[in-house]
């Protein structure tokens, strides 16, 4: 099993809208870390280091890949595809919830990370 370690800095902003991505991956062994500011700054960030599960982010993408599950743009995922590392779709059909679940409870992985 091939495993990569990725850094991500971001910004925890609260969202009130559905989270759609056109990458996503399963992960685990999720780990963050404050970088700076204060805790009511516009600077407050943190760091996210996470190692990627090829194995089972290909086991997560097949699955969106076959779902049907209404008529919302995360229900469906026909442009699904896996390319070694990464779960792909250019319409951004990949919902974080869905992924989400595909990774932890149908391909044992901690979690899923996504763009």
């Amino acid at each position: 099993m091939q495993l990569m370690t990725v850094s991500v800095f971001s910004i925890l902003v609260g969202c009130t809208f559905a989270k759609m991505h056109n990458v996503a991956v399963c992960v685990t062994n999720r780990k963050y870390s404050e970088v700076g500011g204060t805790a009511f700054s516009p600077s407050y960030t943190w760091s996210k280091d996470y190692e990627i599960l090829p194995d089972a982010t290909k086991c997560a993408c097949d699955l969106y890949k076959q779902r049907n599950t209404g008529d919302k743009q995360w229900d469906q995922c026909p442009d699904c595809t896996f390319d070694g590392n990464y779960c792909n779709s250019a319409d951004w059909h990949i919902g974080g919830d869905e992924i989400t679940y595909y990774c932890e409870e149908m391909c044992h992985a901690q979690g899923a990370e996504g763009n």
